[in-house]
């Protein structure tokens, strides 16, 4: 009698599948890392936007825009130009606790340059008998004098907020209020009192203070490039003083420099937002105009080195943010001027002016946004390939 053989089940132990001693779990990270790296470095447009927007106040009855942002006590704060009916730019308030939705804007603004009969006794070549917003005599967001375009950071427990100060085409120049952290807790606006950085008869405009002392020096940036597209340019001052900033010789206007080719761009502008600090570098975004679209503003990122921030270890081979929907042209085509950014629970957000008319916001999460930058396909990394690309 042959007797039944009991067959008993064998334990089959999975191994993860190698190909070329890879496992299939790092097998599929490196085919993310390519798909991420082909992907454009593009920001998200919020859905909510434009977030700011002219109200009834005769202040801003024409124009909120180009705003200087900042991250104090978890929130996001915005100091804006503001435009009413009679063209002098102001500096309006608002806050938001997620960096899209803003609230607590305030009625009134909480900065004035100059007003009307001061800009009648000193400055006619304004021509006073046109004191009203013009958007055809007066370019530059439909202003004709005032504090425009500022920017904000946190040094040491105070706020700096710079401006460009315009009051004609004769007369632009880089000025300064300051005020400390705890007055911008209690929303007590006791700036110090207005201060030039420029030097008189010098034209100048977007200026834009580092957050933090380098070397125990403000490092104030003035210069992209001046020919040489590698290196950006920076002063290092003892004080916030005209005295101590670069005359015009060392920090030429850069209209007046030549066009030439770096990466996406032939016409190099000025810095945006003021410089923030990562662990891969100072990230810097600037505006620019596009070589084969030239008849816009455009926004650029560059990777700044952490000890020496004049040089440049990485650069955006494309624009990063362009103006293509409806409030980016609403009354001047064309327009994303970027003068705020800050990181808030891992995500860069860039505030920025649609059209010299209205607020807007675009995000992206920064780790993201910075290996991208890094990679070969979204940056260029030389002079040699920079006046290449």
């Amino acid at each position: 009698m042959v007797k039944a053989v009991k067959k008993t089940k064998k334990k089959i132990v999975k191994k993860p599948i190698k190909k070329s001693g890879k496992s299939v779990k790092s097998l599929k990270k490196s085919a993310k890392r390519k798909v991420l790296k082909k992907l454009p470095l593009k920001l998200k447009k919020s859905l909510n936007n434009p977030i700011v927007e002219p109200s009834s106040y005769p202040w801003e009855s024409e124009a909120v825009f180009n705003p200087a942002a900042l991250l104090h006590d978890g929130r996001v704060h915005l100091f804006y130009r503001a435009l009413g009916h009679d063209g002098i730019s102001r500096i309006g308030y608002t806050s938001s606790k997620d960096g899209i939705h803003f609230e607590g804007r305030l009625p009134y603004p909480v900065y004035v340059a100059e007003n009307v009969e001061e800009a009648m006794a000193q400055h006619p070549y304004t021509s006073p008998a046109r004191l009203v917003y013009d958007t055809t005599l007066y370019a530059s967001g439909g202003g004709w004098g005032g504090c425009e375009d500022p920017r904000a950071v946190k040094i040491n427990g105070r706020v700096y907020v710079t401006f460009n100060m315009f009051n004609g085409w004769d007369s632009m120049r880089v000025a300064f209020i300051s005020i400390d952290e705890k007055d911008l807790t209690d929303r007590k606006w006791n700036w110090s009192n207005f201060a030039y950085l420029s030097r008189p008869s010098d034209r100048q405009k977007n200026w834009v203070l580092f957050p933090e002392k380098i070397h125990g020096k403000f490092a104030l940036f003035h210069n992209l490039d001046k020919g040489d597209p590698s290196r950006v340019h920076i002063a290092y001052l003892d004080e916030l003083n005209m005295n101590q900033a670069p005359s015009q010789k060392e920090a030429p206007d850069p209209h007046t420099l030549p066009d030439h080719i770096v990466a996406w761009h032939n016409r190099t502008r000025s810095a945006s937002a003021p410089p923030i600090k990562t662990s891969d570098g100072w990230l810097l975004f600037y505006h620019a105009m596009d070589k084969d679209d030239p008849n816009r503003y455009k926004v650029g990122a560059l990777l700044l080195d952490l000890k020496d921030p004049t040089k440049v270890l990485y650069r955006a081979s494309r624009p990063i943010l362009e103006p293509d929907l409806w409030y980016e042209n609403d009354w001047k085509p064309g327009i994303v001027y970027v003068s705020g950014a800050v990181v808030k629970d891992k995500t860069l957000f860039l505030y920025y002016g649609g059209g010299d008319k209205r607020i807007a916001v675009a995000y992206i999460n920064l780790k993201e946004f910075l290996h991208k930058l890094k990679s070969g396909e979204n940056a260029v990394f030389s002079k040699r390939s920079a006046l290449r690309a």
